[in-house]
């Protein structure tokens, strides 16, 4: 089932701005009393300078006003958010590719794009989400991009759960130089997170940033 999971940053902005707010005119509230005192218990010989009390209440209105220009700041910021979320509910059931080395078994197969500036051989590992070995094979890649396509099985020949493998690649050219290839994984996105407040599409189970998506085709 297509999900998508937000946030409550924003409310706790505004929460906290509420707090504030009710802090400040408790303190305005305070300050009026302290000075209306001060006023009636003056010497009248000697009075207080006028000037001071002036300053302090601007003090006070500036605070007032900052406060409420984050207040507005905060909504123009949770309706951004808003339409940031509604855009991103377009990914779901889309077919995306992404860069990254993690993708999901399904079916008795998964698949790894791999690109690379030269052509070059060496060995793959896949390893499960716990982070253990699974697979070790030869690979042979050409120039340019390549497509690496596992059967779900181990190296002796098990078959293993469907879910999300990681694979990485030890490669060398012709002259035994290293070369590290670019891969990308491609899936149908099934959910949308946004709980972290950065946009994460789940691609059965493997969360990739939206950042780093670099096609997205509707699903056959």
């Amino acid at each position: 089932m297509a999900t998508v999971s937000t946030n409550n940053a924003a409310a706790a902005a505004q929460g906290s701005s509420a707090a504030s707010k009710q802090t400040l005119l408790g303190s305005y509230d305070l300050f009026l009393t302290l000075l209306t005192t001060q006023i009636k218990n003056q010497d009248p010989l000697e009075p207080l300078d006028a000037s001071q009390y002036t300053q302090q209440l601007v003090q006070y209105s500036s605070v007032e006003q900052a406060i409420k220009s984050n207040q507005h700041l905060e909504s123009l910021l949770t309706m951004m958010q808003a339409g940031q979320a509604s855009s991103y509910v377009n990914y779901l059931g889309a077919q995306v590719t992404a860069s990254g080395a993690s993708t999901v078994l399904a079916g008795g197969e998964a698949s790894w794009k791999a690109n690379v500036s030269e052509a070059a051989t060496g060995l793959v590992e896949i390893r499960n989400s716990a982070g253990a070995k699974v697979y070790e094979g030869k690979v042979d890649f050409s120039r340019g991009n390549n497509t690496f396509v596992w059967d779900g099985k181990t190296s002796t020949g098990v078959n293993l759960p469907d879910g999300a493998y990681t694979a990485s690649f030890q490669l060398t050219n012709a002259a035994g130089n290293k070369v590290t290839p670019t891969t990308q994984i491609s899936g149908k996105v099934d959910r949308v997170d946004l709980s972290s407040g950065t946009p994460y599409l789940e691609i059965g189970g493997v969360s990739i940033p939206v950042s780093s998506v670099t096609s997205v085709s509707k699903a056959s």
